[in-house]
């Protein structure tokens, strides 16, 4: 370790095989809370490269418990947080819509750390009890469509550093893990990042991990399609700033966004769209954040005029809510 931190103030690089093995190593216990303090802090100041975040995310999926679904093709739809916006749960209900559309959703999420409700809270709060149940995730994506990962049953490595990254003032890079450590490694995701510095990074990465993905930023600051104003999509296929007009959608406010004051009244926004009764702007919002994510299921094949239609038609006929109630029912 002294060694790699030697590296660090010297401004020098280090290779996906080395931060690998110090995530390995933390994981161990080898190395001392004020080796690894300074680790995460030097690698913060420094700014962190394509190789060493994949060679952090190896470590983690290495010392974590895999999860293999007996499917080809699912996606993930998740958002890197942070944003300090404290929208409501648009990822986990988009990935509802996207069940309900008849598509495969491998849901990878945790408590929130920022915001009112993280997707654990919302599910959670719904009597649904999470589980590293092989045969049981398998079941669920089977004849609903969906599974939900909770990320704390799966990454044994962050409870390593948790207390560190709780100590520390700043947010780390171990941030920036939490959408790449799916323990599915599904094959297409939908990520949402809070501003164009991690676009660029997180298309490096997932052009080396070799799936299909689209990257969203909200121009104004959000970590989703926020319509609020344009937005910049990076997918495999294209890279466009869009605006809500382009998709046929009026411009949200900010306000029609928030989750609310408690997880009860994040939880009643997420139950009001699913059920076709929310405020138009919070539909819509979801539509198009669904609408993306199918589009790179369809391995950008379809316009995203036939993917929002698609999203809609999963909420309009009901089928996005009776999904959600299947998956309750069969993890509760």
């Amino acid at each position: 370790m002294k060694e790699i931190l030697g590296k660090i103030l010297n401004h020098e690089e280090l290779t996906r095989e080395e931060t690998k093995n110090v995530l390995i190593g933390i994981t161990q216990s080898q190395y001392p809370t004020e080796q690894i303090t300074a680790l995460i802090t030097g690698l913060q100041m420094r700014g962190i490269t394509v190789d060493e975040l994949l060679g952090f995310r190896d470590g983690i999926l290495e010392t974590g418990v895999p999860v293999p679904l007996k499917c080809d093709r699912y996606i993930d739809v998740v958002g890197t947080g942070g944003d300090r916006k404290n929208t409501f749960n648009i990822s986990t209900t988009s990935c509802f819509v996207i069940a309900g559309a008849g598509y495969k959703v491998a849901k990878h999420g945790n408590y929130a750390a920022t915001s009112t409700s993280g997707a654990s809270n919302v599910i959670a709060n719904h009597g649904v009890k999470f589980t590293d149940n092989i045969d049981q995730l398998n079941r669920c994506l089977d004849e609903v469509g969906i599974v939900y990962l909770h990320a704390q049953l799966f990454a044994r490595a962050m409870k390593f550093v948790g207390p560190i990254r709780k100590a520390l003032p700043f947010p780390t890079f171990f941030n920036l893990l939490g959408p790449i450590v799916n323990p599915s490694q599904p094959q297409c995701q939908l990520l949402g990042v809070a501003n164009l510095d991690q676009m660029r990074l997180y298309s490096n990465v997932y052009q080396k991990i070799g799936i299909d993905y689209g990257i969203v930023n909200t121009i104004d600051g959000y970590d989703e399609i926020s319509l609020t104003g344009d937005f910049k999509v990076t997918t495999n296929n294209y890279e466009k700033i869009f605006s809500p007009d382009d998709l046929g959608f009026s411009k949200a406010k900010p306000e029609e966004l928030v989750a609310g004051a408690t997880e009860q009244e994040a939880k009643e926004i997420f139950d009001s769209v699913l059920e076709n009764r929310c405020l138009p702007a919070q539909k819509n919002i979801v539509l198009a954040n669904a609408a993306f994510g199918i589009q790179v299921l369809e391995r950008g094949q379809k316009s995203i005029e036939e993917c929002i239609d698609i999203a809609r038609t999963s909420i309009d006929s009901g089928a996005a809510l009776r999904t959600f109630k299947k998956f309750v029912e069969l993890n509760s």
